[in-house]
């Protein structure tokens, strides 16, 4: 498997959000989870320091992306785009009866507080979520990885995800909610 693109731009880094599944063939998946209730299926795949999570629900699926420069998505089934440039909150409600929202935000850190971070979220990895580092893209003794947290309740899906960029000292923070209700 080839190594993850983590030295990009944090503004060229994109925030999808799609009405259908997607190809796991359009991503290289480092790790990843699968969840089911009796409400909802969900996938969630790392994809270097980005994610993919699908939910699919009633005859309908939500798929949220965050991707590099020049990954090819489809055009089909999309709801919104954004960029990363400073924080941004989204809600959208769908027919169907699911409704999502999501937060992010890029924070830019110092190394010390990079490095803390980074120990603090391996810890929480120990008992819950999936962290992926890639050490051989070690930058100035910083290592880029990316931890998805994700709390499945019976009616909700909670995904919150820490993408971090050592070439920047910056860690990409999202937050989503689905609901069905």
């Amino acid at each position: 498997m080839e190594s993850p693109q983590v030295n990009v731009a944090i503004e060229g880094l994109t925030f999808s959000l799609f009405q259908r599944p997607l190809h796991p063939e359009l991503f290289n998946i480092y790790a990843n989870r699968n969840l089911k209730t009796d409400k909802y299926e969900a996938v969630i795949w790392v994809t270097g320091c980005t994610h993919v999570a699908s939910v699919f629900a009633g005859g309908a699926c939500l798929s949220e992306v965050v991707s590099i420069p020049n990954q090819l998505l489809p055009a089909r089934g999309l709801i919104e785009r954004f960029q990363f440039r400073g924080p941004k909150t989204h809600k959208c409600t769908l027919s169907r009866g699911v409704s999502y929202m999501t937060d992010f935000q890029v924070e830019k850190m110092s190394q010390s507080l990079y490095t803390q971070s980074q120990t603090d979220l391996e810890r929480f990895a120990r008992t819950r979520g999936v962290l992926v580092k890639f050490p051989e893209l070690e930058n100035g003794g910083l290592v880029p990885f990316c931890y998805v947290d994700f709390e499945a309740k019976p009616t909700e899906l909670h995904v919150h995800t820490f993408a971090a960029y050592p070439e920047q000292v910056t860690i990409v923070k999202t937050q989503s909610l689905f609901d069905f209700h």
